[in-house]
């Protein structure tokens, strides 16, 4: 089986099933297996008391263990499933866990219903999928904030794992998902983790360099064939405004959509009861609401669709 057609099948498995509930009760998630090891070590390594290079080295070597356990894991798995009957199957099961096109885009959607009942219900379903303080957000903010999780999400949770899945197999896109989640849990510049997680979210920013604007160029695409969406406008976007972003990655997935949506993303948020005055991308309507979150929803699953179809294609001439 070609890493084309473990990719196609696992997108379009998870697109379908999700993540079964049965087996996140009673075995969890890679991602939680990953990042009880990440804390684990974080909290051996990452001693206040040491110095701030002590603490820079002390990442790179929590990385550096966990991207070997990771690679040693997943290669096992791959070897051992050769071997025995259907191990394709697993492999493909094992490959679509790591793409979360389904769980993304129940979330978003639940933030518009929410909206749609009260703000009250916006603001606790945006509270699963934001790390800025939702009590602080009127309905503006809930939708800002969810159009800008979909789309920075989409490139992380789902292009940037497939786009590894298909260069490198399965211990490509584990490895990838490990990058991705020791950067949410220890990237962080504030005082506990500016050091500690400077190795993990340099990391991340170079591995997703290439899917983050592969993930623009694909909105663009799709937006040039949806009716009401503007693809001209939204690679102008991304070209323009991602720069502006503090994040070298997630401008260009934002700034896109923003562009397709005809609507402005960014501003100003606050985190940890602090108020950011970030830039603003794209240059359409100011106010937002749960009807826009449907909007980007609709480039969302076109996307995804057309994503699957390119998949698909690959499958048939190289499979």
């Amino acid at each position: 089986m070609t890493s084309f057609v473990l990719a196609f099948a696992a997108t379009l498995l998870e697109r379908i099933l999700g993540y079964p509930r049965p087996v996140l009760n009673a075995v969890g998630h890679p991602v939680m297996w990953m990042g009880k090891l990440i804390e684990v070590l974080e909290k051996r390594a990452n001693n206040p008391a040491l110095s701030n290079l002590r603490r820079r080295r002390n990442g790179f070597v929590m990385l550096t263990i966990l991207l070997a356990t990771t690679a040693f894991v997943s290669l096992l798995i791959v070897w051992t499933l050769r071997d025995i009957p259907f191990g394709w199957a697993a492999q493909i099961f094992l490959a679509s866990t790591l793409i979360a096109q389904k769980e993304l885009g129940q979330a978003v959607k639940a933030v518009a219903d929410g909206l749609r009942e009260n703000l009250t219900q916006g603001r606790h379903a945006v509270s699963h999928i934001v790390g800025r303080d939702p009590d602080q957000l009127d309905e503006d903010g809930v939708a800002h904030a969810a159009v800008e999780s979909l789309a920075e999400n989409t490139s992380d949770g789902i292009i940037a794992p497939i786009f590894y899945l298909v260069l490198f197999g399965l211990p490509g896109v584990a490895l990838y998902k490990a990058i991705n989640t020791a950067d949410s849990m220890v990237g962080h510049k504030n005082e506990q983790f500016l050091d500690f997680g400077f190795a993990s979210a340099k990391l991340d920013d170079l591995a997703n360099f290439i899917p983050a604007r592969l993930t623009a160029a694909i909105f663009a695409l799709t937006a040039r064939f949806t009716p009401g969406m503007d693809g001209e406008a939204a690679w102008r976007s991304a070209r323009r405004d991602a720069k502006l972003h503090r994040s070298p990655n997630a401008g260009w997935p934002e700034a896109a959509m923003a562009g397709a949506l005809n609507i402005k993303l960014g501003g100003a948020r606050d985190y940890d009861g602090k108020t950011l005055d970030l830039a603003t991308m794209g240059e359409g309507k100011d106010f937002i609401e749960a009807l826009d979150i449907d909007r980007a929803l609709k480039l969302y699953g076109l996307s995804l669709t057309l994503t699957l179809a390119v998949l698909f294609v690959l499958a048939l001439i190289f499979g």
